[in-house]
C-alpha cells in the first residue's frame, strides 16, 4: 500500500469491514490477550505503511492530508496501541477451598503418631513358687503404684516408681497357700485370701494387721473386690459375702448363687452392680440396691451363655452397663453383655482359654491374655474385635494380669515370672483439677462398735 491508496476508501473500508472488534467473550485466557479486541489489519499497516510516515514523511498537498485525516477518523485510525486488553483475566477458582486446605494441614500437625505394640516385655522379674491355678487370683496393681503378688505363702510388694521389693506377710502352711490378694481404693491398705476360708486386712503403711475377717466362708477365699468400704469376697463353697471392714461384724449381704467356687468378681464403675463368674460356668449380676442383710440377696441376671467356667471379668471404663466376660479352655470366647437388659451383645471366639482380661483407659481396646497353646496376650480393637496385635514370651498359660495406676502398662504372672508390657502406649497429658480426697475404707476402725 502506497500513499495513493488512500484516494480509494470504498476499497478500503471493504478491505476492514471483516477485522470489526468482536462482542463475544468466549474463548478467553488469561495469559494471552484477548484477540477479540486486536485489530491486525490496522496493525499491520501501522508496522508498514505507517513507520513509513514517520521515518521517512511523504510531501502531500493540504486538501490530500486534510481528506486523509477525514478517512482515518472514519475507519477508526487513530489508536496509539496496536495490542490491548480489553478484558481482565479471571479470578482464578480454587478447586479446594482454603478452609479445607487449612483443616487439612492442621489435622497433619496435630495427628496422633502411629503407637507401635511392643512385641517384647520391658521387664521381667523372677516369681518362684507362683501358684498356677485357673481359680486364684494372685496379682494386683494399687493405686499408689505398688504391685501385690502372692508366691506360696508369702504376698510381696514391688514399688514400680522405685523398683524396690519387700515382703508384706508370710502365713503359716496350715494356713496357706495364699489363694487371693486385692489392694483397697486407697492404695495403702490390702486384703489377703487364705486357703482357710480367712481373710486378712494389712496396712502396708505401717506393716500391721488391722483384723482377720472369719466364718463367711466354709472353704478358700479365691477372689476378692472392693467397693469402697466394702470388701466382697467369694470361695469355693460357691459364696459370696459383703464386708463392711469398718464395724464390729462385718457380714452386711450374702449372695447365693453359684453352685461351685467364685473365681472371678468385678464391681462396676458406679459401685452398683457386681459381676460374679464360677466354676459353674454361670456368670450373676447383682444389683447392690436390692442387697439385703436379712435374707440371701435375688441376682439381677444369670447367664448361661458360656459353656465353661467364667474367669475373666472387666467393666468397659468408657460405656456404662458394658461388662466384657471369657470363659475356660471348654469355652474360648471373649463375650460382651448389656448388664441393664441382660443381652449378649457379641461373642468372639479366641481359640484358646480366656484367662484374664482388661480394657485399655484411654482408648478403645481391650487386651486378653491366653493358654494354650500359644500363651499370649491379644490386643483388640473395640467394637469391631479386630486383633490389633499379639505379645508373646511366656511359656504356660497367663492366668493373672494387672494394670498400672496410670492405664498403659500391664503386669503379667505366669511360668515363675513377673513380665511388664507397655500395651496400651502413653495417654495424652490433660491437665485436670485435683481429684476430692477420698475417704479411707479404714478411716473408723478406731470406732469398730
Amino acid at each position: 500500500m502506497d500513499s495513493g491508496s488512500l484516494s480509494s476508501p470504498a476499497v478500503k473500508i471493504e478491505s476492514r469491514y471483516p477485522l470489526r472488534r468482536k462482542t463475544s467473550r468466549e474463548n478467553l485466557d488469561r495469559f494471552i490477550p484477548n484477540r477479540s479486541a486486536m485489530d491486525f489489519d490496522f496493525a499491520h499497516y501501522m508496522l508498514t505503511e505507517g513507520a513509513k510516515g514517520k521515518e521517512n514523511p511523504v510531501v502531500c498537498s493540504p486538501s490530500r492530508e486534510a481528506y486523509r485525516k477525514l478517512l482515518a477518523e472514519a475507519l477508526n485510525m487513530n489508536r496509539t496501541r496496536i495490542l490491548a486488553f480489553k478484558n481482565k483475566p479471571p479470578t482464578p477458582v480454587d478447586l479446594i477451598p482454603h478452609e479445607i486446605t487449612l483443616s487439612i494441614h492442621q489435622q497433619d500437625r496435630t495427628a496422633k503418631p502411629r503407637r507401635i505394640i511392643p512385641q517384647t516385655s520391658e521387664r521381667t522379674l523372677d516369681a518362684p513358687g507362683l501358684v498356677d491355678d485357673y481359680y486364684l487370683n494372685l496379682l494386683d496393681w494399687g493405686s499408689a503404684n505398688v504391685l501385690a503378688i502372692a508366691l506360696g505363702n508369702t504376698v510381696y510388694l514391688w514399688d514400680a516408681s522405685n523398683g524396690s521389693t519387700s515382703e508384706l506377710v508370710t502365713v503359716d502352711e496350715e494356713n496357706g497357700p495364699i489363694t487371693s490378694v486385692s489392694w483397697a481404693p486407697d492404695g495403702r491398705h490390702i486384703a489377703v485370701g487364705l486357703n482357710n476360708s480367712e481373710v486378712h486386712l494389712w496396712d502396708t503403711a505401717s506393716d500391721k494387721q488391722l483384723r482377720t475377717l472369719r466364718g463367711g466362708h466354709r472353704q478358700r477365699v479365691g477372689s476378692l473386690a472392693w467397693n469402697n468400704r466394702i470388701l466382697t469376697t467369694g470361695g469355693m463353697d460357691g459364696r459370696i459375702i459383703n464386708n463392711d471392714v469398718r464395724i464390729r461384724s462385718p457380714i452386711v449381704e450374702t449372695y447365693r448363687g453359684h453352685e461351685q467356687e467364685v473365681c472371678g468378681l468385678k464391681w462396676s464403675a458406679s459401685g452398683q452392680q457386681l459381676a460374679s463368674g464360677g466354676n459353674d460356668n454361670l456368670l450373676y449380676i447383682w444389683d447392690r440396691g436390692t442387697a439385703s442383710s436379712s435374707s440371701p440377696t435375688q441376682w439381677l441376671h444369670r447367664l448361661e451363655d458360656h459353656t465353661s467356667a467364667v474367669r475373666s471379668l472387666a467393666w468397659c471404663p468408657f460405656q456404662r452397663n458394658l461388662l466384657a466376660t471369657g470363659g475356660g479352655s471348654g469355652d474360648q470366647s471373649i463375650k460382651f453383655w448389656n448388664t441393664h437388659t441382660g443381652a449378649c451383645l457379641n461373642s468372639v471366639d479366641t481359640g484358646s482359654q480366656v484367662c484374664s482380661l482388661l480394657w485399655n483407659k484411654n482408648e478403645r481396646e481391650l487386651l486378653s491374655s491366653h493358654g494354650f497353646t500359644q500363651n499370649q496376650l491379644t490386643l483388640w480393637k473395640y467394637p469391631s474385635m479386630v486383633k490389633m496385635g499379639e505379645l508373646n514370651g511366656h511359656t504356660s498359660r497367663v492366668l493373672y494380669m494387672a494394670q498400672s495406676p496410670d492405664g498403659c502398662t500391664v503386669a503379667t504372672a505366669a511360668d515363675e515370672t513377673l513380665r511388664f508390657w507397655n500395651a496400651f502406649g502413653t495417654p495424652e497429658v490433660v491437665t485436670k483439677a485435683a481429684p476430692k480426697a477420698r475417704a479411707e475404707p479404714f478411716s473408723h476402725m478406731n470406732r469398730i462398735r
